[in-house]
């Protein structure tokens, strides 16, 4: 079995023992992010965000600066890549958001390995949520279309007003959803593949295992409990094996 990769004193990723990641069922509750994570949702939001920039009259960003909207929320990224003002940057969502769920939605595709996560996660008991900052009706759209809402428990993502959008804000959502419904928080952890995963999960003093699979750079793991480089090791960083 692969060696869990952690965080030592100085916050640099460090080799741990192995026999550290086949202890079982390390965590009490999972929460996992989307785009980048379980889906690869990148074709559909980048084409979507260049017909935006067209519908505005406005250059359309190289395919790589486009890469970089991905993951944070995209009001943000409107604000922050774009360097829209606020009254541009609502006009630029409006926009987005129409023309996403009639096109791009469901132009993504499940990353391999990620339904057997999903399903070996569900059939030990552990609690579930989404913690997204994609609004919640494109991402239960994606999910269903997938048929991997089954495995969840909660479907947390990022509010259509934007009021909850921040990582920070989702997965207090995400936690505040589990424990009214019974759930362990003794031991939650966050996967993901963004630095906002893990900052996001920090602030909620939340453990985040970085993925290598999404958009993400290597830098962005800095903070990380542990990276997986597929999802066989992700399965034993979660002290789980296919099908429980």
């Amino acid at each position: 079995m692969a060696a869990e990769r952690g965080v030592d004193a100085a916050g640099v990723l460090s080799l741990m023992p192995p026999r550290l990641v086949g202890m079982s069922n390390p965590y009490t509750a999972v929460l996992f992010d989307l785009d980048g994570t379980i889906v690869d949702s990148a074709p559909g939001i980048t084409a979507t965000l260049a017909a935006t920039f067209q519908r505005m009259s406005l250059p359309v960003p190289a395919p790589a600066e486009l890469l970089a909207y991905v993951g944070p929320p995209i009001l943000d990224s409107f604000r922050d890549l774009a360097h829209f003002d606020e009254e541009t940057s609502e006009r630029a969502l409006g926009i987005y958001r129409v023309l996403y769920l009639e096109t791009g939605v469901f132009d993504a595709t499940v990353y391999p390995g990620l339904e057997g996560v999903l399903s070996a996660i569900h059939d030990a008991g552990i609690r579930l949520s989404l913690a997204t900052s994609k609004p919640e009706r494109p991402a239960t759209l994606v999910l269903e279309h997938y048929g991997l809402t089954r495995y969840f428990d909660e479907l947390t993502g990022a509010s259509d007003d934007e009021v909850r959008s921040k990582k920070a804000d989702v997965v207090a959502e995400a936690l505040r959803r589990l424990r009214a419904g019974g759930a362990d928080l003794s031991r939650p952890v966050m996967i993901g593949d963004r630095i906002h995963d893990i900052e996001g999960a920090g602030e909620h003093e939340v453990p985040t295992i970085f993925v290598t699979w999404g958009y993400g750079a290597p830098a962005e793991s800095a903070g990380a409990v542990a990276v997986a480089d597929d999802a066989q090791q992700l399965l034993g960083l979660l002290g789980l094996t296919p099908g429980g």
